[in-house]
């Protein structure tokens, strides 16, 4: 998370009315409703850890063995099975 000075992009009534409240602390502001996105969504990590799970899956369904897996994708080999279990849900929906 980067800063920004509040002296360089608000009035100076704000910051007074802001310091009555909050002296020299650092405050979040929170983003307007609506305009959030989700975890992964800019970066679009999401997508690939999807694309990573499916691939995991599907070898996991060729045949290949969660140790290997886990080795494979530098994981633990709960996490393949978390993957795959959840993999499985979501096939079945």
């Amino acid at each position: 998370m980067s800063y920004i000075k509040a002296d360089e992009v608000l009035p100076q009534n704000i910051i007074k009315l802001i310091q009555q409240y909050i002296d020299g602390e650092n405050i979040y502001i929170p983003k307007k409703n609506g305009s959030r996105v989700s975890w992964g969504a800019k970066t679009g990590a999401r997508t690939e850890l999807g694309r990573r799970n499916l691939s995991i899956y599907n070898e996991y369904i060729n045949g290949e063995a969660v140790s290997v897996l886990a080795e494979r994708y530098y994981l633990s080999d709960k996490s393949i099975q978390r993957i795959i279990r959840e993999m499985r849900i979501n096939e079945s929906v």
